[in-house]
C-alpha cells in the first residue's frame, strides 16, 4: 500500500471547523474539548488528506454517553482500543475525517497537541518531520498503521525537545 502525501491545503482548517461544529451540535456538553491535530493541522506541512480530530469526553469507555449521538450525526465507530487509553476511532460522514476519542485527562491528548504546536512553531522540527514522512511514504506498506508506527522515532525525538515533556521527565 502506498501512502499519498499532498501539499498543505488551507481548506483543511475550514473542513475541521465544520466537522467540529457538527460534533458540538451532536454532543453538546458531552464534548469537553475538540481539537484539530495531526499533519493537516500544521500549516505548510504535507499530509495525507485526512483530517484528524481529537475529542475528549468524560469517560471514553462509556460509549452509551456519546456513541449513539455521533452515529446519528453520521460518524462510524471503527476501532476500540481499551488497552490504549480507552481510545475510540470514528470515521467522519462526508469527508476524510478520523476522530480519536479519549477520556478527560488522557495524557495522549496533551501529547498530540504539544506535538502539533511544536511543528507549527519550529521550522526545523517541521522540516525534519516532513522529510521523514516523505521518505517513509515512498515505501510500500501492508497497512497504513505500519507507516504510522515507523514515524514513532522522529515523533519521540521532537517531543523530547518540548519543554512540557522535559519537565515531566525530571519530576
Amino acid at each position: 500500500m502506498g501512502i499519498r502525501l499532498v501539499p498543505h491545503d488551507p481548506d483543511w482548517a475550514d473542513i475541521y471547523e465544520r466537522a467540529a461544529a457538527d460534533i458540538r451540535d451532536a454532543l453538546g456538553g458531552t464534548a469537553l474539548s475538540i481539537d484539530h491535530v495531526g499533519s493537516t493541522s500544521v500549516p505548510g506541512l504535507a499530509a495525507k488528506p485526512i483530517i484528524d480530530i481529537v475529542l475528549r469526553v468524560a469517560d471514553s469507555s462509556n460509549e452509551a454517553a456519546y456513541v449513539p449521538d455521533l452515529e446519528a450525526a453520521g460518524y462510524r465507530l471503527r476501532i476500540r482500543e481499551p488497552d490504549w487509553y480507552e481510545h475510540r476511532l470514528f470515521k467522519g460522514p462526508a469527508v476524510d475525517v478520523n476522530m480519536h476519542v479519549f477520556s478527560r485527562d488522557c495524557v495522549e491528548v496533551e501529547r498530540m497537541i504539544v506535538f502539533r504546536d511544536q511543528l507549527r512553531d519550529n521550522d526545523d522540527d517541521r522540516h525534519l518531520y516532513e522529510r521523514t514522512k516523505r521518505e517513509l511514504a515512498s515505501r510500500r506498506w501492508k497497512y497504513v498503521q505500519h507507516y504510522a508506527n515507523a514515524k514513532s522515532e522522529v515523533i519521540t525525538t521532537i517531543l523530547r525537545r518540548c519543554e512540557v515533556f522535559n519537565d515531566q521527565a525530571s519530576e
